[in-house]
């Protein structure tokens, strides 16, 4: 193969700093979309996500190359369900998953060349490059293609490792400040796409971002009962109840113990209720193997330009509410207060733990 020139080797020095320099996995998407679009000059690439919702799977683009441009989806501003197909649409991409492939290239009926590059990360797959071109991929393409893959899976993997909680798989502690204020930036009426059918049947009043915190019911029963492994277990269970009741761009968090947090996007009052009581009753059905039954407890407030202490504090004092009123319920902070149960006060001591103690990542 003919070696690559200097300035081709120092054009893919500058795109792998640029990779390596961001915190944030868009930013990241971005300028590997940007280093194959320079680099390797392809006609179409797009970044998919994988993910599940109500039990199936769905692929969705974050970032894109079309007419020599970068383009981005900005997640914050998806409000639909899921806002993806179903990967049925994809017949390539789910053989290439099936036969663990890397890659899998494929010629389409107008004979353009496509491949595909699942990012395998742990065995599983949640995100796929597309690549499209209207000519063979040659050596030369493959080799920079693939180069520049590595890097972007190895740095994936050390973002995902800095961003997830090492029990649970979801956003950790670290990442709220960033998470909830990226969610406040964005004004509900804003968001251009139309309310689901879900939502257009519950509740027609404003829409409005919410913040739940969820507490699982008698934990320190189950440690001493079962002992600490069945209770990781319970943990890891209703992590993955979490991530089946909700959408895929609402944000799950582990804050330590067996408390989560849950940032709810765009929707009403009516509509964040029910799907809040929706993973209550889900979590309450399920049969924990050893344990039996689980319950939690949920607190939630609307999220408004107060701080994000004061937010969280509120759906504390709404937790602690239903804590106090038998458990296995989920209580709204604005009611409460309005109705003269509670104080309009904005710190508890579980607000104290959520800052002051270390976090537990």
């Amino acid at each position: 193969m003919k070696a690559a020139s200097p300035l081709m080797v120092e054009a893919l020095l500058d795109h792998l700093v640029t990779i390596t320099g961001h915190r944030d996995h868009d930013l990241l998407d971005t300028s590997v979309m940007t280093a194959l679009l320079n680099m390797v000059c392809v006609d179409e690439a797009r970044v998919l996500e994988l993910f599940h919702f109500r039990g199936d799977l769905f692929v969705r683009p974050r970032v894109w190359i079309t007419d020599g441009k970068v383009c981005k989806i900005n997640d914050e501003h998806t409000t639909a369900d899921n806002a993806g197909e179903p990967i049925v649409h994809y017949p390539a991409l789910i053989d290439c998953i099936a036969q663990r492939r890397s890659r899998l290239e494929e010629t389409q009926d107008g004979g353009q060349h496509t491949m595909w590059l699942p990012i395998w990360q742990h065995d599983k797959v949640s995100t796929c490059i597309e690549i499209t071109n209207s000519t063979p991929f040659t050596i030369q393409m493959l080799h920079v293609i693939e180069g520049i893959l590595s890097v972007y899976r190895n740095y994936q993997s050390l973002l995902d490792y800095s961003e997830r909680d090492s029990l649970t798989g979801l956003l950790n502690r670290k990442t709220f400040d960033e998470k909830f204020s990226r969610m406040v930036a964005i004004k509900p009426n804003d968001c251009p796409v139309p309310a689901s059918e879900n939502e257009r049947r519950h509740g027609s009043g404003e829409k409005s971002q919410w913040l739940a915190v969820v507490d699982i019911d008698h934990f320190k029963r189950v440690n001493d009962s079962f002992g600490h492994l069945y209770g990781d277990e319970v943990l890891i269970l209703v992590a993955n109840i979490l991530r089946s009741s909700f959408r895929s761009h609402d944000r799950i968090f582990r804050f330590g113990g067996e408390e989560f947090v849950i940032l709810l996007r765009s929707t009403t009052l009516d509509n964040a209720r029910m799907i809040f009581e929706r993973f209550r009753t889900n979590v309450e059905n399920y049969c924990f193997p050893q344990v039996g039954q689980v319950t939690v407890s949920i607190g939630f407030a609307s999220i408004s330009d107060e701080t994000p202490v004061v937010i969280l504090g509120h759906a504390d004092q709404a937790l602690y509410h239903a804590k106090d009123n038998g458990r296995n319920r989920v209580c709204y902070y604005d009611e409460l207060r309005d109705s003269g149960v509670i104080g309009g006060g904005t710190q508890s001591d579980s607000v104290e733990f959520f800052f002051d103690e270390p976090a537990n990542d």
